[in-house]
């Protein structure tokens, strides 16, 4: 009686042992390799893959047993049965896929373990198979309980081994479920191996075809090997293969996120690939959009007919993010091939931010940028509308013109942004006091319009009041500029029916409002039409003036009072108008304040005044008048220079004439000016003084050289005592100050007496000679002048 596993080391070729455990191992390993392959491959090569690692693991299985089978070296002849051998063979493989395929399929629940099973039952039933092909000289005993053994140890080896080889871990993992695996296969095949005790018995003859031993030991391993190695390497040329794949793959997906717009992938109706920039777009994971739904993001079946039957042709629709919330897209279809099969790609675009650039497009194409308010279409659109209306329901409607007053100077003086932050507040103060049926809109520059439906022109005035209060609240406080305005009301249909004329109409009754002390609102009249389109056409024509060669400087005498000397000139502005004749400062040099001109007349006559003084033998003064605008404009000292540079005339032959209207304005700007003007050398004389504003302060804080009093007081000075009094006041005061005193107006020689009594340092008027063109002076400015008593002095 011989035991298999007891003889184990007498009876067993150690080479053969070997080589199983060997062989065993490298069947173990590339199973394991070949189905996790496999998992990660596509359906139809799935069941290639399984295929062939059915054929690699059984047939190491297989090799492993009848190896060791042939390490057996008992002293009794044997061999093997050709047909049961091969039918071991195919068990093997057979039971090897079925193990493997049924440990990949997904939706069995434990599905790895199942397969692990079911391989260590291929694993038993390829063990007894080939145990039933040897045949040797004697009969042979089994131990049952070892055999139920021997299948129940390889059975739930595997089903640990497998699941372990499946799990997405290192390659550690992997080897330790190979390993597994090869204690299953080892373990049931030595329990079995133990579980067979051989009876020699002579009579038993080994049949003519049986194999020998050691051939079918040699054929065995050769055959294995050979299977095995060319599972190997078709495993490896396959890896590589996919490695490359991949790489192509994972630039492409680089590519794919370095987009902007959101890419996708999809086969039918599902997603196969997503870049990071989609990802983002509906706050998922990439991993969490393969394989997910189209419609999922996507709902509106409308868009993926519209995508399927117009490649390349952009579609606007609705995308859905995680939250539930839609984005609105641009979609653009294209078919492509991916992974041998086609496919479509979606490039998707956000127009969040077109729509807001679009809808910011269209606000500020109805809107004002500044203020936020309707701009001059939006009005003209709704004043159409609101006059339809009233004429059906036979109400009035009133339109406002609002100006603010004054508002270059703001500019000039403030700069643009303290400009530009009044529009916005008068824009706010105004938009407050206005209900949903009234409108304000912005026309232009500091021109507003309001629109309210109203039943009489009580109301319409009501509303121009509550306005011009809210107006003066605001200035409450305020350190900077200060916001004034006029209104304009005409009223529809009492007024005017059309649209042009209404806002013409409003128009005109501002500017009657302008002229009759601003902060105050008018309605409009028919007498004003004439009145307003004049005096715009006298703006007009004065724009021109200097360009036209209407404009001229005249000049008239200033003399000393004790000599009759000329000690200078003052230079005055005249227009010649081609179709008004002379038109008179009076008029016009408050309508170039008010529209601007006063700056390019003003530079204009400093300039021909200065160039016509450079040019006189007789170094005699020359004296220009300043507006209240010039002198505070921040650049006018440096104006001033460069036209003295210019000219060549010296700075203390120029006086720069200023009321003191000027100096309310801003004194601390007038202040700044004044003093930079006297460190140039010009002179800086007080005009006007008695009138307007008079304030002796004045004559302490600025920098002034002389005092000009005014013509109204020199009037009847000689018959006047009221007059006279105050003349001989100012006098005083300038001896007190040390400011000499010129005396504006003298018209008579009692007049001229009278100062001379009170020593008067110089006088002006009709009587020393009118303001006349510069050549009338000529012996004046060219030559010698002769004073009354005869004695001839330089001028």
């Amino acid at each position: 009686m011989l035991q298999v596993v007891g003889c184990f080391i007498g009876a067993h070729d150690p080479w053969l042992v070997a080589l199983a455990a060997a062989i065993c191992t490298l069947a173990s390993m590339t199973a394991v390799e070949l189905m996790r392959h496999a998992r990660s491959a596509t359906q139809l090569l799935r069941c290639v893959w399984l295929g062939i690692a059915a054929l690699a693991g059984g047939s190491g299985i297989w090799a492993t047993h009848f190896i060791a089978m042939l390490a057996f070296e008992p002293s009794l002849p044997s061999g093997y049965n050709v047909e049961l051998t091969a039918l071991s063979l195919v068990y093997a493989i057979v039971l090897t896929g079925i193990g493997l395929a049924v440990a990949l399929i997904r939706i069995i629940p434990f599905a790895p373990a199942i397969g692990g099973a079911i391989l260590g039952l291929g694993i038993a039933g390829m063990h007894y198979t080939g145990m039933l092909a040897f045949e040797v000289a004697g009969y042979t005993e089994w131990n049952l309980g070892l055999v139920a053994l021997s299948i129940v140890l390889g059975a739930s080896i595997g089903a640990v081994a497998l699941p372990i080889a499946l799990s997405r871990q290192g390659f550690g993992t992997r080897a330790f479920g190979a390993l597994l695996l090869l204690i299953a296969i080892c373990g049931h095949h030595f329990t079995a191996m133990s579980a067979v005790t051989i009876i020699p018995d002579p009579s038993i003859m080994i049949s003519k075809g049986a194999i020998p031993a050691r051939w079918l030991a040699v054929a065995v391993a050769l055959a294995s090997v050979t299977i095995l190695l060319l599972a190997c390497s078709a495993l490896a040329l396959d890896i590589r293969e996919r490695r490359h794949a991949l790489m192509q793959r994972d630039r492409l997906h680089s590519l794919a996120n370095a987009a902007v717009e959101g890419l996708l992938v999809c086969r039918g109706k599902i997603i196969v690939s997503a870049n990071d920039s989609f990802a983002s777009l509906v706050d998922l994971r990439n991993s969490d959009l393969t394989e997910a739904a189209l419609a999922r993001f996507l709902p509106e079946a409308a868009t993926r007919l519209a995508l399927a039957g117009h490649p390349d042709q952009p579609v606007e629709t609705e995308l859905r993010v995680t939250n539930g919330s839609t984005i609105p897209i641009e979609l653009i279809m294209r078919p492509i091939t991916y992974g041998n099969q086609p496919h479509y790609a979606l490039a998707i675009r956000d127009l969040r931010a077109r729509r807001r650039a679009e809808g910011q497009i269209e606000f500020l194409a109805r809107h004002d940028a500044l203020t936020g308010l309707a701009n001059r279409t939006s009005f003209d659109q709704r004043i159409e509308q609101e006059m339809k209306l009233a004429e059906a329901a036979g109400r009035k409607m009133a339109v406002f013109c609002l100006d603010l007053d004054r508002f270059k100077e703001v500019n000039d003086l403030f700069g643009h942004a303290a400009g530009d932050t009044m529009l916005v507040k008068v824009a706010r103060l105004v938009s407050n006091l206005l209900d949903d049926t009234q409108m304000m809109a912005r026309l232009g520059g500091d021109e507003f319009a309001v629109l309210m439906p109203c039943d009489h022109a009580v109301a319409a005035g009501r509303l121009a009041e509550r306005i011009l209060e809210a107006l003066r609240n605001g200035n409450a406080g305020a350190s900077g500029p200060v916001i004034a305005t006029s209104v304009g009301i005409a009223l529809y249909p009492d007024d005017a029916i059309e649209r042009a004329a209404l806002l013409s109409y409003a128009d005109t009754a501002l500017y009657r409002a302008k002229a009759e002390g601003r902060g105050t609102y008018r309605f409009f009249e028919a007498k004003m039409g004439m009145q307003v389109r004049d005096r715009r056409l006298l703006e007009h024509d004065m724009r021109h003036a200097i360009a036209r060669g209407e404009m001229h400087v005249v000049y008239q005498p200033q003399t000393d009072v004790t000599t009759g000397a000329v000690t200078g000139f003052e230079a005055l502005l005249r227009w010649q108008h081609p179709e008004r004749g002379a038109v008179s400062p009076a008029l016009f040099i408050p309508i170039a304040e008010e529209c601007g001109v006063i700056l390019q007349l003003g530079e204009w006559v400093l300039r021909e005044a200065c160039r016509e003084a450079a040019s006189w033998p007789n170094p005699l003064s020359v004296a220009v008048n300043v507006s209240a605008v010039q002198i505070l404009v921040p650049h006018f000292v440096q104006l001033v220079h460069e036209v003295l540079f210019q000219t060549g005339l010296k700075p203390h032959r120029l006086e720069i004439e200023i009321t003191e209207t000027a100096l309310i304005r801003d004194p601390s700007r007038a202040q700044s000016n004044l003093n930079q003007l006297k460190s140039l050398g010009v002179g800086l004389a007080m005009d006007d003084f008695g009138t307007g504003y008079s304030s002796l302060s004045n004559l302490r804080v600025y920098p002034f050289d002389k005092i000009k009093i005014d013509g109204s007081f020199i009037r009847a000075v000689d018959t006047n005592d009221q007059t006279a009094a105050i003349v001989r006041s100012v006098l005083g005061l300038g001896r007190g100050l040390g400011l000499p005193v010129l005396a504006e107006g003298v018209e008579t020689e009692a007049e001229l007496r009278f100062l001379e009594r009170e020593e008067c340092a110089a006088a002006q008027g009709f009587l020393m000679g009118e303001p006349a063109m510069i050549e009338q002076f000529a012996r004046h400015t060219h030559g010698a002048v002769v004073e009354p008593e005869g004695r001839s002095v330089a001028a």
